[in-house]
């Protein structure tokens, strides 16, 4: 039993490690223009949209509390979310919740508050979101994108409150 639950935290820890040495060598090339940056609230508006076509799988998740950073109330999390042709992420905040969403398959497209125009995520990118961070996603393609999310979620709130 221990010997499992130490190959689990070991497969846990390899794949976080391999997410975060992907963003770290990832283009960047999805982050908007820098001459279109613009103070939260002023770039794309708010859709009322409804998730649709979303399937989001949590793989693994690790209580922060438990840990040397000690982090009470905090789980780091990773997900995985399959975004269907025509597929919608909500509208959502990363004000309480830093995230980094890399790009496996597919091309998605960003609706954020601080930005005055769409962003296009392709492939091998990876999409910082942190406070501040206000948006949505749509996958107005043909094909299905596939996005991994390491975040730092909140205990206390509901997996429904932000789907990203």
């Amino acid at each position: 039993m221990m010997r499992d639950s130490r190959f689990k935290r070991s497969l846990v820890a390899g794949v976080i490690a391999g997410v975060f040495s992907i963003a770290a060598t990832a283009a960047l090339a999805g982050e908007c223009p820098a001459d279109k940056q613009v103070p939260d609230g002023q770039g794309q508006k708010m859709s009322t949209a409804a998730a649709k076509g979303v399937k989001d799988v949590v793989r693994s998740t690790t209580d922060l509390s438990k840990e040397p950073a000690h982090i009470d109330g905090r789980l780091f999390r990773l997900r995985q979310l399959d975004i269907e042709p025509g597929g919608i992420v909500p509208w959502h905040s990363h004000g309480n919740r830093p995230a980094m969403i890399y790009i496996v398959s597919g091309e998605v497209i960003e609706y954020a508050s601080n930005c005055t125009v769409p962003i296009v995520h392709k492939a091998g990118e990876v999409a910082p979101e942190k406070n501040g961070t206000q948006h949505w996603w749509e996958n107005k393609t043909n094909a299905p994108v596939v996005l991994i999310s390491v975040d730092l979620f909140p205990v206390e709130q509901k997996k429904e409150e932000h789907m990203m």
